[in-house]
């Protein structure tokens, strides 16, 4: 397994007031798959995500990504690690208000040694024709793919979504789904995808369903759909 992790605990608060919001977390990931984690709010979906990206730290447990072992890392070495092998997708485009769209995009291969060609991307992207303009002349579903651009100038290792279409309607939901799924098959990045969106499962390779803080179960998903054919 590419992504390996093995036991993650995390909780939040002292004493009696604490809550266990990951308690024994265990899965792998192949390295190119994409893998839907899938669970109501409050299952510590997102908070997996977090630890799995180095954002936040783990009270036990083992991640090893390639040679990487990520729990017990200093700060530099984390630091670099997102460096190298991460990229970020929001539900909140978190865009610089007063960059236009390439420029916030090329914000993203500052952060990197070896970064995809700007024009080639933003024409992937779809947004040639909007490249000038800044976040607040453009639609919601353009500033996802703005951000999409941003995070995958670095063409990182693995591609971290956190609810990437929360904030978009169903035609622009689809939209956004097609273009993490055609960046997964041109750059082979393994995708990690937060949703409780369970029509999402259905173009994942790996689907991880958490419950309670609980992996309640993991699929593999032989039968894959393609994400312009979902349906919610």
């Amino acid at each position: 397994m590419y992504l390996e992790v093995k036991g993650i605990r995390k909780g939040f608060g002292e004493g009696d007031s604490r809550v266990e919001v990951l308690k024994d977390i265990d899965f792998g990931v192949e390295k190119g798959e994409i893998c839907v984690m899938l669970g109501p709010s409050g299952s510590g979906k997102s908070t997996l995500l977090n630890i799995v990206g180095g954002i936040e730290s783990a009270d036990a447990g083992a991640i090893k990504v390639g040679a990487d072992e990520l729990v017990g890392m200093k700060e530099k070495d984390l630091s670099s690690y997102r460096r190298r092998h991460l990229g970020y997708i929001f539900q909140s485009y978190n865009l610089i208000g007063n960059l236009t769209v390439k420029e916030n995009i090329e914000v993203g291969g500052y952060l990197s040694d070896n970064p995809l060609p700007i024009d080639d991307l933003i024409k992937k992207l779809g947004l040639w024709e909007h490249k000038d303009k800044i976040p607040n002349q453009i639609s919601g579903g353009q500033q996802q793919r703005t951000s999409i651009g941003r995070a995958m100038i670095k063409n990182p290792d693995i591609l971290l979504c956190d609810e990437p279409t929360g904030a978009l309607d169903y035609s622009t939901s689809k939209e956004i789904l097609k273009l993490i799924e055609d960046v997964n098959a041109e750059y082979g990045n393994t995708i990690l995808m937060v949703t409780h969106n369970d029509a999402i499962k259905q173009m994942a390779d790996r689907v991880i369903r958490l419950h309670d803080g609980a992996v309640r179960d993991v699929q593999v998903n032989e039968s894959k759909m393609r994400a312009e054919d979902l349906e919610w």
